[in-house]
């Protein structure tokens, strides 16, 4: 395979937006073709998955939303998250979509993962997070926005991953990860 250089030969604006621009880009592929391809370009975001407290088991208690997404046709479960802005860290925005979804804030953030949502359309990553010991606020939600906050053990939204309850991407890799996370955590704890 040859046929130089990889990647975006020129392309052309067909829509700008609020969250996110589309653009129709011609490519050269890694056999030296050339073709068009539609692109939706946004800015990334950040997701965290909030451990609000361990209950009298040691389970981890996280805190969820059911937010209503309007492409879903209805309410999703999901970890509070949100689109960078300009100039804004991943964990800043993480922080920041945390508070204002759920009232929660401060705390340990560690960063679980970076990944791509839907590489065959959209350059969008989303960065994964994971959030303890923090204090309780008040939300401050968009208008936009219809948001219900819950908390669960972890093993239980686990169980709803399984069932096909969550389908949210970003909120089964977070979720996923997060167990992964606390358990190696745990199990350093537990071998001082």
């Amino acid at each position: 395979m040859g046929g130089g250089c990889v990647g975006r030969v020129n392309g052309q604006r067909l829509y700008s937006g609020r969250i996110l621009d589309v653009d129709v880009d011609r490519v050269r592929f890694p056999d030296g073709s050339i073709g068009e391809l539609e692109i939706i370009r946004h800015p990334g975001a950040s997701a965290v998955v909030p451990v609000v407290r361990f209950d009298g088991t040691n389970q981890p208690v996280v805190t969820l939303i059911r937010q209503y997404r309007y492409a879903a046709e209805g309410f999703m479960w999901e970890i509070p998250a949100g689109k960078l802005d300009p100039g804004e860290t991943p964990e800043a925005c993480a922080r920041r979509e945390l508070r204002e979804e759920t009232g929660l804030y401060g705390g340990l953030l560690d960063h679980l993962s970076t990944i791509h949502t839907t590489p065959g359309f959209t350059d969008e990553v989303i960065h994964l997070y994971v959030a303890l010991d923090l204090e309780s606020g008040m939300p401050s939600h968009e208008v936009s926005e219809f948001i219900e906050v819950h908390e669960f053990p972890l093993d239980f939204l686990l169980n709803l991953i399984d069932g096909g309850e969550i389908s949210d991407a970003k909120t089964i890799c977070a979720l996923t990860l997060a167990a992964r996370w606390l358990g190696r955590k745990k199990g350093i704890e537990q071998s001082k």
